[in-house]
């Protein structure tokens, strides 16, 4: 095996560990809330509410998937459909009051497990890192990879 396969096999093995460690620490964030969930009230919020056809898409998800987790969110009082102003026959879903309060409430607890996590890493170390994950992130590929 060579040395970029190796280093491709580590990566793989290694952001698997990092998505396992996401979805653990999201239910000790909010007990309530999933990563899926947390994620679909994150994206809610960047967007300033969209569709769930939308959402379904934006992470390559089946429609009845983000269905169902849209409707747990709306029973918590999370989120709630509005008309869309343009177009009164699409409902659109936008965070409540509640629900925009949770993720902040998340959102902080995360970036605070991510700098006790980080605390002891150079500054440049971490500006590479960052701009590797950027440079990932940005690469072809869909949400399902």
């Amino acid at each position: 095996m060579s040395a970029a396969e190796s280093a491709v096999e580590t990566i793989q093995r290694e952001m698997t560990i990092f998505a396992r460690r996401a979805r653990a620490s999201a239910g000790r964030m909010h007990p309530e809330l999933s990563l899926v969930s947390y994620t679909l009230l994150g994206h809610l919020e960047e967007s300033g509410g969209c569709r769930s056809t939308d959402l379904a898409a934006h992470y390559a998800l089946d429609k009845s998937t983000v269905s169902r987790q849209v409707a747990a969110l709306e029973r918590a009082g999370l989120i709630e459909r509005r008309l869309d102003p343009e177009d009164h026959r699409v409902q659109v879903l936008h965070l409540t009051e509640a629900g925009q309060e949770i993720l902040a409430q998340v959102t902080h607890s995360r970036r605070a497990a991510f700098r006790e996590r980080l605390t002891d890493w150079p500054e440049e170390d971490l500006v590479r890192f960052a701009a590797y994950l950027e440079r990932y992130n940005a690469g072809p590929g869909d949400a399902s990879d």
